[in-house]
């Protein structure tokens, strides 16, 4: 690998919703670019970057994949990321360490709402921006109806750089407008191509669409735009100047295009990649903080700094174990050598640094300020961890993990792979954060949560193939609650005399409710010694026992006040056991009598609907017994707030993607517990009397 400096690389983000050809693209570049002897296929099962077999089965990007090139003299990290919404939250730890995005707009379906998605998240990044319309060779392509709906979708302003030459079987090549030249490929996906004179049909268009290019980009130097009015001409130094000031700046997206599919216009997109997005060194320093005084740190991207870097990916690879891969911020860290994980404060062993390669990895020598760069087998360090210089610790904020939106519960297949099943699900949130693995402390299940179903059924996948563990999935238990509306007085005795000591325990107990959300308060008001101080916390106890089962449906009770103000006792029969069952009994007893109800999940829902079809999102939401509390506007689509049952929403996932043709999306997180409607609950403490009498 030839050497380079800070100044020559590229990280570049490689976005889009899914299906748009990010993959195909990225086979296009690494290919075109000579990384790859071949050209890989995402339909045939051959892409270099979709390698995993959950991949391949379903034909899209789960995980982000890593390759580079180099191209005329710059080093190029390109980052392949997942497009789907069950797996958009990799795609945003990607960007959180990139330099630039390049993203691709479909001529056919044209902007969709994860492609908005992924475009807030490079606006938060702040990450320059080139846009590849792709598909063009396609039946319905068309290239300017996809530029108006960026440009209305996205308010931002494109520059047009190449028209295509040709439209969907006519397809041929592109006009490049700055050089003024046409490129016309072969039809074989070589990528080769001829220049040829700027086709004589085009030629009005050409000159048109340049002035309009130039008159976009000069606006990023004042000085150029006084040339420009002043008549002068605009040199192709000048536009390629303006154009690498203009998109760090943001006053202009350059926009390019072809077909990755063909191969076609792969060339020009890759000579406009240095030019566009930025070195590490340009993207400027970046901010940490100190672990000790949490003081704020600035880091710059030179090699004379304290090595520092964002872990900001964990894969499982069958051969090396768990590589950890990171962006390294500051200074140069050697292969065989050591560093701090700052937030864990342990010292790692770094072995052998690699730079991925698809599934495959290339050991190097070391790393530099600006590199993406992986590291197998370290002990301590998870995701978003910082490693640095142990004598000059840093930590770098991570990512929130978001909530996930779906459950289910797993069960394994096999009784005796219960434990290996506890450790490989360990091991596969390690490499995924965004599920989530707990044993309901309620239903005793082991209960995993993800960003979808596909995400959850990836994750089932991954369970059989890496750790030879079959499960089977069942929806989740709702962990519904008890409560009660009404106050009683009621008295707990428990008397027993059957030869030898008996056992005695008067009980009077006063239970009230609690606001929602209030847990459970106990009092002691006995006063005149009538319940002797050393079993208060036995009836304390008696009564916490009896809420872990219920009364009416055996669900736990909450949200509720017991107050023991009476009882006696006897000097020699009574006990902390006759007690604690005493209290267990009158508090079973006193509940039934005190209007007791039963108290659902509320889940808080954001769902973003394409603007079509909002009504019927609302009108579904109705139904599913939910509350709509507001909608807010966004570019193309509305963004509906609700509270809604659990109960309701187990599976709102697949109902979303089919309601909307998998242009919807939702997050959902707990919010409170509310009662159930009487009618529901009868069936619901039916269900709970026949699942108690059949066990």
């Amino acid at each position: 690998m030839k050497a380079y400096q800070s100044d020559d690389i590229r990280n570049v983000a490689i976005i889009a919703h899914g299906g748009a050809g990010k993959t195909t693209l990225a086979e296009a570049m690494l290919f075109t670019a000579k990384a790859t002897d071949r050209l890989g296929s995402v339909d045939q099962g051959t892409s270099v970057l979709d390698f995993e077999p959950e991949e391949i089965k379903r034909n899209i990007t789960i995980s982000s994949a890593f390759h580079h090139f180099d191209w005329q003299g710059k080093h190029i990290n390109i980052i392949d990321t997942p497009g789907y919404a069950n797996f958009i939250m990799d795609t945003r730890a990607c960007m959180r360490v990139a330099g630039g995005a390049l993203l691709i707009v479909s001529a056919i379906s044209g902007v969709k709402v994860q492609t908005e998605t992924v475009w807030k998240y490079a606006e938060d990044f702040e990450l320059p921006k080139l846009v590849f319309i792709s598909k063009l060779d396609r039946e319905r392509a068309n290239f300017f109806r996809a530029i108006d709906e960026m440009e209305k979708t996205f308010k931002c302003n494109p520059a047009v750089l190449q028209l295509p030459i040709g439209i969907e079987d006519s397809f041929s090549g592109v006009v490049d407008l700055i050089k003024l030249k046409a490129y016309r490929y072969a039809s074989d996906q070589s990528g080769k191509f001829e220049t040829i004179p700027i086709p004589p049909e085009m030629e009005d268009d050409v000159a048109a669409e340049r002035e309009k290019m130039i008159e976009r980009i000069v606006e990023a130097d004042d000085d150029l735009i006084e040339k420009y009015l002043g008549g002068e001409e605009i040199t192709e130094e000048d536009i390629y100047a303006a154009l690498h000031e203009g998109t760090q700046t943001g006053k202009f997206i350059p926009v390019v295009c072809g077909s990755a599919l063909k191969n076609i216009g792969i060339t020009q997109l890759l000579d406009l990649l240095p030019i566009c997005l930025p070195s590490p060194v340009e993207r400027g320093e970046v901010k940490g903080f100190d672990p000790k005084t949490k003081e704020e740190i600035i880091r710059k991207a030179t090699a004379d700094e304290p090595f520092s870097g964002l872990v900001f990916k964990t894969v499982s690879d069958p051969f090396t174990g768990q590589l950890s891969i990171f962006r390294v911020y500051s200074g140069v860290l050697p292969s065989d050598s050591s560093c701090l994980n700052a937030n864990k404060d342990k010292k790692e062993r770094i072995g052998q640094l690699l730079k991925m390669e698809g599934s495959k990895q290339k050991p190097i020598e070391k790393c530099i300020p600006g590199d993406i760069v992986a590291v197998a087998k370290l002990k301590e360090t998870t995701t978003w961890d910082t490693l640095c210089d142990e004598k000059a610790p840093i930590i770098y904020e991570g990512l929130e993990i978001p909530e996930p939106i779906i459950s289910f519960s797993l069960q394994p297949k096999s009784k005796g792979d219960e434990e290996k099943l506890t450790t490989a699900l360990q091991k596969l949130g390690a490499e995924d954060p965004t599920i989530r693995i707990n044993r309901d402390p309620q239903t005793k299940e082991l209960v995993i949560s993800g960003m979808g179903q596909v995400h959850v059924e990836v994750t089932v996948d991954k369970l059989k193939r890496k750790f030879g563990v079959d499960v089977e999935m069942k929806e989740p238990k709702v962990p519904y609650k008890e409560t009660i509306r009404g106050t009683v007085k009621v008295q707990g005795k428990y008397k027993k005399q059957s030869g030898g000591r008996g056992q005695y325990g008067d009980t009077w107990l006063e239970i009230a409710p609690l606001p929602r959300g209030g847990g459970f308060e106990f009092v002691d008001n006995i006063v005149g010694g009538v319940v002797p101080r050393q079993y208060i916390p036995a009836v304390e106890k008696g009564i916490l026992e009896a809420m872990e089962g219920g009364v009416i449906a055996g669900y736990p009770v909450v949200d509720i006040k017991v107050t023991l103000y009476d009882g006696s006792y006897h000097s020699v029969d009574s006990s902390e056991m006759a007690f604690k069952i005493a209290a267990s009994m009158g508090f079973k007893k006193g509940v039934k009598d005190a209007k007791p109800v039963l108290l659902e999940p509320i889940m808080e829902m954001e769902i973003t609907v394409p603007n079509d079809y909002m009504g019927d999102i609302i009108g579904d939401l109705n139904s599913r017994r939910g509350k709509v509390n507001g909608v807010e506007p966004m570019a193309n689509s509305q963004l509906i707030k609700a509270h809604v049952p659990m109960a309701e929403v187990l599976k709102y996932a697949p109902d979303l993607r089919s309601m909307t043709g998998g242009r919807g999306m939702f997050t959902m997180k707990f919010s409170h517990y509310e009662e159930v409607p009487a009618h529901l609950a009868e069936k619901i403490i039916a269900e709970a009397e026949a699942a108690r009498e059949e066990n």
